[in-house]
């Protein structure tokens, strides 16, 4: 990869709400800013991105009633859609990842997950590979009425697919080979938790689930060889009772897994939490604003340095310098981006 690729963040937004869709930036590693650079709304509601680092193409899914994933050349300053977009087979696609030669796609609207395959030349196959629909519901009687598959990852070892689903109170763990998508096992959480989103440990054995319907961490063990996530322990990720509606959205760690951040919408806050040396512990720190309305994504900048929040309804993306000691963001500063929904680095 080139240093002026290294020197690229994507933002996406939702074209629906007055985003400009795919948007670059320049990003200065030395204070954290970025600075537009082009967008393009050929894609409607590009709500989540992914960068392939082997094929050096940016990838987005389309969070539509329709479904769809895309692929961008980002060689230039403005994104360009390479071939149409290609049709996930479900309902408002909120996440993807890349995977064994697949992009997945978690499927919020449908419950469900899909994998495109990526062609050699990064481009994408014209028609799913395969269709993975999950089952069940939660007791909240108005968001787990049926699945919704809200994050995918694959797991450290890249021998796992690991769905996050809202509507099960659960964490699905896949495997992807020539018969397709095959449920290797449903990890239960507490019911109406609501889990979102999931982060691994860098070390690669633990794993910190973020739930939205009950502002908290689950803490969990990962074992690679087994596909197994046992859930060890639950946290609060706000100060106190909740001050109105608070929405966990997104959860990362630091590189050197000495902390972990989460944002919460509603709250508007980012919460600083230590990490215990084995990854057992998650001590919540303190909380700090997220320089806007409703964070609805949180990334790191390479170096882990930066942190960034996309800010959905105020339309910004802040960042924060991050205290090496303390895990402490402090504000750096912040780029107006209309219905901004995340932040990935290329």
């Amino acid at each position: 990869m080139s240093d002026r690729q290294t020197r690229r963040a994507y933002v996406g937004s939702f074209t629906a709400a007055g985003g400009p869709g795919v948007v670059s930036a320049e990003f200065d590693p030395g204070s954290g800013a970025l600075t537009v650079l082009a967008a393009t709304d050929a894609v409607a509601d590009p709500s989540f991105l992914a960068f392939s680092p082997a094929t050096g193409l940016l990838y987005a899914v389309s969070e539509t009633s329709e479904g769809a994933l895309a692929a961008f050349r980002v060689s230039g300053d403005r994104p360009e859609l390479l071939g149409p977009p290609v049709p996930v087979d479900a309902a408002a696609p909120t996440h993807l990842a890349l995977h064994d030669g697949h992009l997945v796609t978690a499927n919020y609207g449908s419950g469900s997950v899909t994998a495109v395959r990526v062609r050699a030349d990064g481009t994408l196959a014209p028609a799913p590979a395969a269709v993975l629909r999950h089952e069940g519901s939660g007791p909240h009687p108005q968001r787990q009425q049926g699945p919704h598959a809200h994050q995918v990852v694959s797991d450290p070892s890249g021998r796992w697919v690991v769905s996050v689903d809202l509507g099960t109170d659960s964490v699905r763990v896949c495997a992807l080979d020539g018969t397709g998508l095959t449920l290797h096992r449903e990890v239960a959480l507490r019911p109406g938790s609501g889990p979102r989103q999931l982060a691994f440990h860098p070390r690669g054995d633990r794993a910190y689930v973020l739930n939205e319907l009950a502002p908290t961490l689950t803490v969990c063990a990962w074992d690679a060889a087994d596909g197994f996530l046992k859930p060890l322990a639950e946290t609060p990720v706000l100060v106190g009772a909740p001050d109105g509606d608070a929405y966990p959205s997104a959860v990362v760690v630091a590189p050197d897994g000495r902390f972990l951040w989460t944002a919460t919408r509603g709250a508007d806050v980012l919460s600083v939490f230590a990490l215990d040396p084995t990854g057992d512990t998650a001590r919540l720190l303190t909380t700090v604003p997220c320089g806007g309305r409703w964070p609805r994504d949180l990334a790191l900048d390479p170096s882990g340095r930066f942190l960034y929040a996309a800010n959905e309804h105020s339309g910004d993306v802040t960042w924060f310098a991050v205290d090496p000691e303390t895990g402490l963001p402090r504000r750096a500063g912040a780029v107006d981006l209309p219905a901004a929904s995340c932040v990935v680095f290329g």
